[in-house]
């Protein structure tokens, strides 16, 4: 069972699985761990608990289908809501953690909640601004340009994509917009 002391039965003893998997069983003795001595819980202060306490679940919160129950303390600053939520749910609710359909939804639904949070912008009275917000400004008065320079920066590699990857959502939510309202001058 996850979270407590008590391991899983996993059907087959250790020298089933060591003749059926190659390699399987590498570090069970312990004499090839280095890190044995760390392991012996015995006589180690707070380590007496067979589950920890839970944290009130106060709304439902999405968990891996590989897991019996919700980990005993979880995150709550970000709680999955709108659209970007329910593509969250999903990817937890269908696919397992191994799966790669699981994280293109997490990632399509981060890109979702972006949009989601530019959107939500606009009906405040300081709504995103792409140009400053990304930091533009500040390649031409801070010397970003001569800092990619003879430095080894990581970030050189794709900095010419960067441009496309932030401002192109940009653009093509305003060309979309002016398309469709010439569409509607013309109705």
């Amino acid at each position: 069972m996850a979270y407590t002391r008590q391991r899983p039965s996993t059907g087959e003893s250790p020298d089933e699985l060591r003749a059926r998997i190659p390699g399987w069983g590498a570090d069970l003795d312990p004499a090839d761990r280095p890190s044995v001595p760390k392991l012996q819980l015995h006589d180690v202060p707070g380590v007496d608990w067979d589950f920890p306490e839970r944290q009130p679940e106060h709304q439902p919160r999405e968990r891996s289908i590989e897991h019996a129950f919700l980990t005993p303390v979880f995150g709550t600053t970000c709680p999955p809501r709108g659209l970007s939520g329910a593509v969250r749910r999903l990817a937890y609710r269908r696919y397992s953690e191994g799966r790669a359909a699981h994280w293109l939804l997490l990632l399509a639904a981060d890109r979702v909640d972006a949009w989601e949070n530019h959107l939500r912008s606009f009906a405040t009275l300081r709504p995103d601004n792409p140009i400053t917000e990304t930091g533009v400004r500040s390649e031409l008065t801070r010397g970003g340009w001569s800092s990619r320079f003879g430095r080894k920066r990581a970030d050189t590699a794709h900095q010419l994509l960067d441009p496309v990857i932030v401002a192109g959502p940009w653009v093509a939510v305003a060309a979309a917009a002016l398309v469709a309202a010439k569409r509607a001058r013309r109705r």
